[in-house]
This record gives C-alpha cells, sequence and structure tokens, in this order.
C-alpha cells in the first residue's frame, strides 16, 4: 500500500482556449478545497486573450500550486496530451475552463484513492468515475444505479445507455498509456474515444459522488460540437472504429450509430483528403473494420446525411 506521503496528489488538468472570463471562478473553486492535495495544470491551445497574465498573477499568489504551459492552437485534445505528459502526480483530473469543482472534490477523490490503493492491480483500475451536476444542482445524466460499482466504461455506461458526461478521475500512469491520437490539421477528438480504448484492459470505480459543477457556455466544443466533427474527420472515423472494434460492446444502438457515423465522416475525409478508398485510411491510424451486412445497408442512407451536413457545414463556414 502506497504512504500516504505529503503534497499534491492529484493534479488538475485544464486545457484552455480563450476563456479568461471564466477561468477566475474555477480558480476559485480549487482554493476552496477542503484538501490541499491539489496542484492546477493550465495549458493554454494558444488563446489570443488575457490569460497569461490572468495565470501570471495565479502563479505569483500560489507557486506551488498553479502551474502553465501554453502551446500553438490544435484542439483540446493536444492540449490533454501535452498537460499528461508534463504530469507527475498519482491522479489526473480533466476539468474544463468554464467548470467548477464542489469544495469536497478532492478530499472525495483522495478518499476514494486511498481506500482502493491496495486493490488497484487485482481490479486493474485505471480510475474513478464521479458525478456531475448543473448550476441548479441536478445530477448530469442521473446517478449510477449502484454505488460503487466497478467496471469497464464501455460496460456500464455504454452498454447501459449512459453518456452523458460524468467526473472521471485517472490513474496518471495509465493516462501515459493511451495519450490522444491527433491526425493532421484536426483539431477535435472525443475523450471518449481513448476511454473506450481503456476498456479492453482497465476499470474504473462508478461512485455516486457529486464533486463537479458544469456549465455549457456558447462557444464552447459542446455547443460547437457537430461543426468541429465535420473538420476532424479522421478523428472521428477513429473514434468510431474503436468503439466497432470493442468486444466489450454490447449496445446494438450504438453500433448501428458508430458505423453510420464512420461512414460519414468517411466521405467527409475522402472529400478532404482525397483518401480513395477504406485502406487507405490504415496508414492514416484508422483502425479497420471488419466486414458486415450493415454496412452495405447504411451505405446509402449515410450519402444522404453527408450530403445534408456538407451544404449546411459548408455554408457555415463561409
Amino acid at each position: 500500500m502506497a504512504e500516504r506521503e505529503q503534497g499534491p496528489l492529484i493534479t488538475i488538468l485544464t486545457p484552455t482556449y480563450n476563456r479568461a472570463e471564466y477561468l477566475p471562478k474555477l480558480y476559485q473553486s480549487l482554493l476552496a478545497q477542503d484538501s490541499d492535495r491539489w496542484s492546477w495544470l493550465i495549458v493554454d491551445d494558444g488563446s489570443t486573450d488575457h490569460t497569461p497574465d490572468l495565470v501570471q498573477k495565479w502563479k505569483e499568489e500560489n507557486p506551488q500550486k498553479v502551474r502553465y504551459l501554453k502551446k500553438t492552437n490544435g484542439g483540446k485534445h493536444t492540449a490533454l496530451n501535452l498537460g499528461i505528459a508534463n504530469i507527475s502526480t498519482p491522479l489526473t483530473f480533466i476539468v474544463d475552463s468554464d467548470d467548477t469543482l464542489l469544495p469536497c472534490a478532492v478530499r472525495t477523490v483522495e478518499q476514494y484513492y486511498w481506500e482502493y490503493e491496495p486493490r488497484r492491480t487485482k481490479e486493474n483500475l485505471c480510475g474513478f468515475s464521479f458525478l456531475r451536476i448543473n448550476d441548479r444542482g441536478e445530477v448530469n445524466a442521473g446517478e449510477y444505479a449502484e454505488d460503487n460499482t466497478i467496471s469497464t466504461y464501455a460496460e456500464l455506461r455504454i452498454n447501459a445507455g449512459d453518456t452523458g458526461d460524468k467526473a472521471e478521475v485517472f490513474y496518471t500512469s495509465v493516462l501515459k498509456k493511451f495519450l490522444f491520437p491527433v491526425f493532421y490539421q484536426e483539431r477535435f477528438l472525443p475523450e471518449d474515444a481513448v476511454w473506450m480504448a481503456m476498456s479492453g484492459e482497465y476499470r474504473l470505480v462508478f461512485a455516486n459522488r457529486k464533486i463537479y459543477v458544469c456549465d455549457y457556455h456558447d462557444g464552447g466544443l459542446t455547443k460547437t460540437g457537430r461543426y468541429m466533427k465535420v473538420y476532424s474527420p479522421l478523428g472521428m472515423m477513429y473514434r468510431s472504429a474503436v468503439y466497432l472494434n470493442s468486444p466489450q460492446l454490447k449496445n446494438t444502438k450504438v453500433k448501428l450509430k458508430m458505423l453510420a457515423l464512420y461512414q460519414i465522416y468517411m466521405r467527409f475525409a475522402k472529400r478532404r483528403y482525397g483518401l480513395k478508398n477504406k485502406g487507405n485510411f490504415e496508414q492514416a491510424g484508422i483502425p479497420s473494420l471488419h466486414p458486415s451486412i450493415l454496412w452495405n445497408i447504411l451505405y446509402i442512407p449515410t450519402y444522404f446525411v453527408f450530403l445534408k451536413w456538407s451544404g449546411r457545414y459548408e455554408n457555415e463556414r463561409k
């Protein structure tokens, strides 16, 4: 069992882009924590607002708590990769720049860490999944059916149809094994692509503990999601392929959705990259799919969806 040494146990990892308006609220929520076993790593993905000046002030106030890295704009997933590579604490908690933590958050994570650390290897744990609430105190997508269940992300979240955002805290050593793939000139890749990739080997503790307060602002990734996805087709194909190739995926509705999305984004990728057939995608880092009858059934309907999205989002880009 790990000794309870002093110092940070968990790094709050915050990728940010032009969110200086919202970062102070997150900072104040960190200062209000019941436990001081945290450090904050802000990865600035090329902000052009006054984020650097704001963070410099906080670094002067709390030099042992606040760290800052700045990079050329490349998307949230690239900021996460840089952050993860620079974290040495046992745990990493990804917290978006426009969200906050409840005062009990770090203490709750710390308690779960010490409780489950002796079982970590035996249970193949990669971390913990807690609850998010909105500003009215309502749990996002509801609580888990059973408290403190140990299962995979695929089994307890995807197969169960629970696709709402939760608050995942990961062992940093595991995250370093599952960095986000980066595709040329693409700036978006959903985090669940990596969480699904972990599911083949690792499990989470799913706990009904509220620790995270989420707020979706205009201009955020949630609000601009479809637009970002259309212009990151290889990343979206990768995500679908990870789902479809997972032996743990049993949810038929999700299988159909992911196969349809694969075909739609494949067409966007062909148009954008000039790729001529599915085989080319393997060279681009997209896992291949096994042939199926459903591929042919969905091929024509997804073409019309592609046409619809193509016209809509091309017009938005102009």
